[in-house]
């Protein structure tokens, strides 16, 4: 029976030291739970905490300066922490702005302007995985409108800031490689400068020669791409690519905005580019050669070839309608007239019912858009033309490289 006994003594000393650990676990758990909350309570304090948004305003935009309050009301309202309001200077027209955002810690970067206000906010968001809102303040608002949004109310734009939905998109990227001289003579870039960034990924990588991305100190946004002062020269830059998130081109719809007159923006809005069109109904044809991706290249003569991200347009035109943000390629339309009024007429009647979906294929029309689609487009056009993205200018080109970053944006929508 000593056996049993030593075996009783056994279990007994077991089972205290057992107790003696739970005791000790329980009581370190106990003293951790007082000095730290539980991770589900952390989780529910850091939701409380909500989102920091940061606003990047133009200050040029009436208004500004009535909503800024607006932000901060709203924001106190729903109890999010106070946001950040930065304004976008001549010298920066919001990218230095938004990278001072995202390293302040801002959950949401909102652009607050015109279309020149959303693409340098753009640029500094792309790739960052954060969303861009938009309170579109500008004449064309040509994002805000592919993403239906409100164009005329900022307040339910801010809303939509404030408890809207994310949503992934494309960007287009677009690289000036010849530029044309004052007397339209060409003058190829240097191909010894730091190479740009190809956002394609297919690892061709040229150097651009750029104007002054808004010649005439005026984009869609009123400010242009820099903020130039008006007719500033155009300055050479080897390395620069300029994002679009709607449509570049080269012809006569950067002709039309190169000559849109400020003043009657301000009074009528998109309409005043219309007007500017009007003198350029009657300019010259273009003799282009067009490749797209690695296709052998193709002449042709046009008066303008648009690559479009999405084709909404003011007015209810929409320019491009196979196109779509997030589907990773570019729609193209290369656009021809002849017959003078006549050939614009039609052309337009096209435009028109191609938004409904109605297409005229018909042979021999003395107006016509040919539509095709690609993931990288070249286009070269003999003496150089105005080339615009998003409204904001680049110069006179006489060549031009267009490409898609898929998936390379996040946006806050409805």
């Amino acid at each position: 029976m000593a056996w049993e006994m030593w075996l009783g003594v056994a279990a007994v000393t077991i089972s205290a030291v057992a107790l003696t650990v739970a005791l000790a676990v329980w009581s370190q758990q106990r003293r951790r739970r007082r000095l730290d909350p539980p991770l589900a309570v952390a989780e529910a304090l850091a939701e409380d905490v909500g989102q920091l948004i940061a606003f990047v305003a133009n200050p040029s935009k009436p208004a500004v300066a009535h909503l800024e309050r607006t932000v901060r009301r709203v924001c106190a309202e729903a109890d999010l922490p106070e946001p950040l309001w930065l304004e976008t200077t001549i010298e920066d027209p919001g990218v230095g702005q938004t990278r001072e955002a995202l390293a302040r810690g801002a959950d949401v970067v909102v652009a607050v302007g015109g279309d020149g206000t959303v693409r340098a906010v753009a640029e500094a968001m792309v790739g960052t995985g954060r969303p861009m809102g938009l309170i579109p303040l500008g004449t064309g608002n040509l994002l805000a409108r592919n993403l239906d949004l409100p164009i005329a109310d900022p307040d339910e734009a801010l809303r939509i800031v404030v408890a809207g939905a994310d949503r992934v998109i494309d960007v287009g990227w677009a690289r000036v490689l010849e530029f044309a001289e004052p007397d339209g003579a060409a003058r190829e870039t240097a191909r010894t400068g730091a190479p740009g960034r190809d956002a394609a990924g297919d690892g061709v990588v040229v150097d651009a020669l750029d104007a002054d991305p808004a010649a005439d100190g005026t984009g869609v946004d009123g400010t242009g791409v820099d903020g130039a002062a008006a007719d500033a020269p155009p300055e050479p830059d080897t390395q620069t690519e300029h994002i679009f998130l709607v449509i570049a081109g080269l012809g006569f719809d950067a002709a039309m905005v190169a000559d849109a007159d400020a003043t009657l923006k301000a009074r009528v809005g998109w309409v005043a580019y219309f007007v500017a069109g009007i003198r350029h109904l009657h300019g010259r044809r273009l003799r282009a050669t067009i490749q797209l991706d690695d296709t052998p290249p193709v002449d042709a003569k046009l008066r303008t070839l648009l690559i479009g991200n999405c084709g909404k347009l003011p007015g209810g035109i929409t320019l491009l309608p196979d196109a779509v943000l997030d589907d990773g390629i570019l729609d193209i339309a290369a656009i021809d007239t002849r017959g003078g009024v006549v050939g614009w007429a039609q052309l337009f009647g096209d435009v028109v019912m191609q938004g409904f979906g109605v297409r005229n294929d018909l042979p021999a029309k003395i107006g016509r858009i040919d539509h095709a689609r690609a993931r990288r487009v070249r286009v070269r056009v003999e003496g150089g033309e105005q080339a615009q993205v998003d409204g904001d200018l680049l110069g006179r080109a006489v060549e031009l490289e267009a490409w898609v970053e898929p998936g390379g944006l996040v946006v806050r929508t409805a």
